[in-house]
């Protein structure tokens, strides 16, 4: 390594400074000398810093698109989930690629990173959406600064965006969600009362099998891909006992006794008799929760997963500690904490309830004339057969919803047909 001084052909001077990378000899020439004084001490600099240092000086190496097709995909994102990776994909394809794909690793700085956070943000980009493709960046990242192909994962010294606010869980009451199962059929019914009642997650619930079901407790202990596979649950440990409510208990037992399944069956497969697939999932949502959810007047934004809410609000208010209810429903306590807290300071000078009465009880306070009619009880009611129903729904002069392939009608817009022949 030193400085070396070379006459041109065309008889001007340079300077041409000489260092070992490796295995293999390096150059580079400068028209002034100083100059090369100045990458010579630069290289002797990087060299006090380590091999990587000095490498960064001559290869600019692959591209973070490069990296990850070549890297990254192998090695690491093999290894994530399906649905997981499917989602990485989706997040770097929009808001990653098209500003940093082109650019080499290298040139990955945290400034480089602030600006394009920075524009994310001005083009309208949600907070929440902004910290997926950081979680994105950050794993790609850290694989190639593990490799040595950085020196860092620069995207930790980007400080990152406020969270966007969200409110806190909301938590059906028994009374609600037994509305929702008097509309279903016993299936979808008994699978409301899987998710509101045990708190499993979906894909869990698709791959529950009936030697799952105990006499006292539900066994947790394999999720679901999106193509239906079994998979390990989000569970630390993998797999948990949950305690099986009496309603819960009673439900599952009738529904074992219309289908009889047993040991390896599955609890809800399809009526193809195959496990449900993320699509198959997304389908029951539309036809069956969706519609029984905009039937009551339930918020928009309730999904299925929300049920689970209404098993962790059962138990705190059965006056059950925080370290129960996380290990029920298989996550930290600290997540308890965070997104339950308003619930156990709503419960804490309230007295204890009974899970299995309030459900009970809930199930035996339905009113006798219920807030929707069947198509048969609209008919009914106005005297007439029940095509005369769907033929006004036809043309567009009753409202109506369909649940799960059933019809049904609010009392309030049937007063204008009082009788067979209306106009």
């Amino acid at each position: 390594m030193s400085v070396h001084r070379v006459l041109r052909k065309d008889g001007d001077t340079s300077y041409e400074v000489r260092w070992r990378e490796g295995t293999r000899q390096r150059s580079r020439r400068f028209e002034l000398k100083r100059d090369a004084d100045a990458w010579d001490r630069e290289v002797t600099r990087r060299r006090q810093l380590g091999p990587l240092a000095v490498q960064q000086l001559t290869v600019k190496g692959p591209t973070l698109s490069d990296w990850i097709v070549t890297r990254w995909s192998p090695e690491h994102a093999s290894n994530l989930e399906q649905k997981t990776r499917t989602l990485y994909a989706n997040t770097y394809a929009v808001h990653i690629e098209p500003w940093l794909g082109h650019l080499k690793l290298q040139e990955l700085t945290v400034g480089r990173l602030r600006e394009w956070q920075a524009d994310r943000l001005r083009d309208s980009v949600t907070p929440n959406t902004i910290m997926k493709a950081r979680t994105v960046l950050s794993s790609v990242l850290r694989h190639a600064a593990e490799s040595e192909a950085i020196a860092g994962n620069p995207i930790l010294l980007v400080r990152p965006p406020k969270a966007d606010h969200r409110d806190q869980a909301v938590a059906l009451a028994p009374s609600t969600i037994e509305k929702i199962r008097a509309l279903l059929p016993d299936r979808d019914a008994t699978m409301i009362s899987v998710l509101a009642y045990s708190g499993v997650r979906p894909g869990e619930l698709r791959a529950l099998r009936w030697g799952d079901v105990g006499q006292t407790t539900l066994l947790v202990q394999r999720g679901a891909d999106p193509d239906g596979k079994p998979k390990a649950t989000k569970t630390v440990r993998g797999v948990r006992n949950v305690r099986l409510l009496a309603p819960l208990a009673g439900d599952l037992a009738a529904w074992r006794a219309q289908t009889g399944g047993r040991g390896s069956d599955l609890v809800f497969p399809t009526k193809r008799g195959t496990p449900m697939t993320e699509k198959d999932w997304n389908n029951w949502r539309g036809r069956v929760f969706r519609p029984a959810r905009r039937a009551l007047e339930l918020p928009d934004a309730t999904k299925p997963y929300d049920l689970r809410h209404s098993f962790a609000s059962l138990l705190l208010a059965e006056g059950r500690t925080v370290h129960y209810v996380a290990e029920q429903l298989g996550h930290d306590p600290t997540l308890t904490l965070n997104t339950y807290g308003h619930l156990i300071a709503e419960y804490a000078d309230r007295l204890n309830i009974n899970a299995d009465e309030e459900i009970t009880n809930a199930r035996g306070d339905q009113p006798d004339r219920p807030t929707l009619l069947t198509a048969d009880q609209a008919a009914a009611q106005l005297g007439c057969p029940r095509q005369r129903i769907y033929d006004l729904r036809a043309q567009g002069r009753l409202n109506a919803i369909r649940i799960a392939g059933r019809l049904y009608l609010r009392p309030q817009d049937l007063d204008p047909f009082t009788a067979p022949g209306d106009a």
